[in-house]
């Protein structure tokens, strides 16, 4: 198919915590992104950034317990034909773009061969470009202790600096030489509260992987080696997926990410108190929390939580529980701190009963 006659996809990247669902919250209420399908992957025992996004269903897809650049790639190809396949068929609203958000341990570069190599996709989508967001506050600090940060930002054609109400001049400043150096050609934008024009993300272009540097070069003939070479399953965790084994693509042999639900209602007070102490305890290490909280105070509008290691955002209060199911669920990507800590300190400091707190299913 010439490329005017493919599906582009837009792919937003950005490491934990970064703002990629508040941007795309903002995006899918353009008039732009009418007729745009997104499909949301999260990395965790329990999803939740799909119930977040104010969009109805037959607008999202959901690829969930798994990373998109390892266990779930065939899942990614299988959406993407079977979408194409029903728009086809007309069993589905006609839609004229898609945008992929990965999660935020994703090393782009699969994903990004998947799209450019896979039978499946290659006939009917085409790249239209990379977006990462990038976080004001914690940015620098991020690129400096994780390579797929530093991935993610050399691969994109736009880079979205989020959070900027929350930096000074000076760090702004910095981080911008520091996304220059790593990605010289790439548009950098700032953004407030997930506040971008979409003519500022849609429309980037075709991704020519040659345009980057040499280190993006070389990732891609490494994903391109991986994926016609048999690996060993005991030593690596990618299911026989496109990854960079060399880099240690368990995304970090001490990240992890667990959830736990809830039963009982929280006192908002209670809650607090606790979120301060696992910050002041563990925050360099709680790499990304999210969680829809049952407020004993408030049982008809539930809050949601964010938070990035020590910064936790000021909660929101939702118009309306997003489903039937009215319990907490709580979602943690750490790096080293056992579960077990996690709840322990959620009976001490937020009154929680023991019998209340169900792990969820691995």
């Amino acid at each position: 198919m010439a490329a005017a006659d493919q599906i582009p996809v837009t792919v937003l990247t950005g490491f934990l915590g970064s703002g990629k669902t508040t941007v795309l919250n903002h995006l899918l209420r353009q008039k732009e992104l009418n007729g745009v399908v997104a499909i949301i992957n999260e990395f965790g025992e329990v999803a939740l950034d799909h119930l977040l996004v104010e969009s109805s269903e037959d607008r999202l897809a959901l690829l969930d317990n798994g990373c998109i650049c390892c266990s779930v790639r065939e899942d990614l190809i299988e959406t993407l034909a079977d979408l194409a396949a029903r728009r086809a068929a007309g069993t589905i609203p006609p839609f004229h773009r898609v945008l992929v958000e990965t999660t935020g341990l994703a090393d782009p570069v699969p994903v990004l061969h998947t799209l450019m190599t896979a039978p499946d996709v290659v006939g009917r989508y085409r790249i239209d470009g990379v977006v990462a967001t990038v976080d004001a506050v914690n940015g620098a600090h991020t690129l400096a202790a994780h390579d797929e940060a530093v991935r993610q930002v050399a691969v994109a054609d736009r880079l979205l600096v989020t959070k900027i109400d929350l930096a000074a001049d000076d760090e702004l400043s910095r981080l911008d030489a520091q996304l220059a150096a790593i990605n010289p050609v790439a548009a950098r934008h700032r953004v407030g509260n997930g506040m971008v024009d979409p003519t500022k993300v849609l429309d980037a272009g075709l991704f020519d992987p040659s345009a980057r540097s040499a280190d993006v070069v070389r990732w891609f003939d490494r994903a391109a080696q991986a994926a016609n070479a048999p690996h060993d399953h005991a030593e690596h965790d990618c299911h026989g997926e496109a990854c960079d084994h060399h880099s240690h693509h368990a995304h970090d042999t001490d990240v992890s990410s667990y959830s736990l639900i809830i039963d009982e209602p929280i006192q908002r007070d209670a809650f607090a108190r606790w979120l301060d102490y696992v910050a002041a305890l563990r925050g360099e290490d709680l790499l990304r929390f999210k969680a829809i909280v049952h407020v004993a105070e408030q049982p008809d509008t539930p809050i949601v939580v964010h938070g990035v290691q020590h910064v936790f955002h000021p909660p929101i209060t939702l118009a309306g529980w997003p489903s039937a199911d009215r319990r907490s669920r709580l979602v943690f990507i750490v790096r080293g701190i056992p579960r077990q800590i996690v709840e322990n300190t959620l009976c001490k400091f937020a009154a929680v009963s023991r019998a209340a707190i169900q792990r969820s299913a691995a």
